[in-house]
């Protein structure tokens, strides 16, 4: 069974500085980029700060944002790699045929005939598609495509889903080493 589900959900994280007044590079991780203000409030990790964020254009692939009380390049650099969230509560429930990734993490991942194929452990998205990462007890971790081909069944509530390996995959895949290097 999936592992309980997140109370709060990372949305995008500060990326850098920009000019000298303060403002910062923001990556999104929301579908529209500019939709991350629209939760209001974002907070750290832990909750335990606050973030009122104000876009006010795009650079380079990222947004152009103003965080209430963040008056100057100094404090705007301390901020640098730090994680937005919000409360899980805040998101829309998923379309059909949607899920949010971190849902899928934790899920069981059987072969169409039944039999244990490993586990969810990371899903990655490097721009071409999102990917999931499977551990595989005493195998080497095996990277497939989130495609309905690739991955033609999800049940969140079950707690797995049912991977379709593409031809080859398994072959290439290798036990996992122990131990160092010889």
């Amino acid at each position: 069974m999936n592992a309980a589900p997140l109370t709060r959900i990372c949305l995008g994280a500060i990326a850098g500085v920009h000019g000298v007044r303060g403002l910062v590079r923001l990556k999104s991780y929301t579908a529209e980029p500019q939709a991350i203000v629209a939760y209001g409030p974002l907070e750290d990790e832990l909750g335990k700060r606050s973030f009122e964020i104000d876009l006010v254009g795009a650079s380079r692939g990222a947004l152009i944002a103003r965080i209430k009380g963040i008056e100057d390049r100094n404090a705007a650099e301390r901020l640098k790699g730090e994680k937005l969230y919000v409360a899980r509560a805040k998101l829309p429930p998923p379309a059909e045929e949607e899920f949010y990734q971190h849902d899928l993490i934790g899920l069981e991942a059987l072969l169409a005939d039944g039999s244990a194929f490993g586990r969810v452990s990371a899903v990655h998205d490097y721009g071409g598609g999102p990917s999931i990462e499977i551990e595989r007890a005493g195998q080497a971790s095996v990277i497939v495509p989130f495609t309905r081909a690739t991955v033609p069944s999800v049940d969140l509530g079950a707690g797995r889903l049912v991977v379709a390996p593409p031809a080859g995959l398994l072959d290439a895949a290798k036990p996992a080493k122990k131990g160092g290097a010889r």
